[in-house]
């Protein structure tokens, strides 16, 4: 049973050396999860990370924080539904450290980019889940709707680029 929860969610302030810090070590615990790439960030995202996404204008990020340490991170960016002509909000990542899970972090996150989503107008909420992520029940839970993965038509793709 999830617990509720008992800290309080921040807009990421990037230029806050104290939130710049818990990105990276936020995600640095994510990328070393199996759900992640199950190794530690590499030096040159540790070392590019926080100044190059601070350039990026759709950018907006939320840190949980519970007795003074941040324990879960939603970094989402703005994006545009043509088929709605409203802006739609990604969640790009969202992580919660294995201590802190089962606390609410992870719900108190999704609640505050729903909140956003609204101060935004946005028509909807996106997100790409794994099909072997145990987070998958937090979404549903949350209203996340998986789709069909035999009759819908559209699945995600990505192609690499190098360089």
């Amino acid at each position: 049973m999830t617990m509720t929860f008992s800290g309080t969610i921040h807009p990421i302030d990037l230029g806050n050396p104290k939130h710049a810090d818990a990105v990276l070590a936020l995600l640095d615990e994510y990328a070393r999860d199996p759900m992640g790439d199950g190794a530690p960030l590499p030096d040159y995202v540790r070392q590019n990370l926080i100044p190059r996404l601070s350039h990026i204008d759709t950018f907006r990020g939320l840190l949980a924080e519970i007795d003074g340490k941040f324990v879960g991170m939603a970094v989402c960016y703005l994006g545009f539904s043509t088929f709605k002509a409203k802006p739609l909000i990604n969640i790009h990542d969202l992580c919660v450290s294995p201590d802190a899970r089962g606390q609410g972090v992870g719900t108190a996150l999704l609640e505050s980019v729903d909140n956003l989503a609204r101060q935004y107008g946005c028509a909807c909420v996106t997100l790409e889940v794994r099909a072997d992520n145990r987070a998958r029940n937090l979404y549903l839970r949350h209203g996340f709707d998986p789709g069909n993965p035999q009759t819908d038509a559209m699945s995600f793709w990505k192609k690499p680029i190098d360089g």
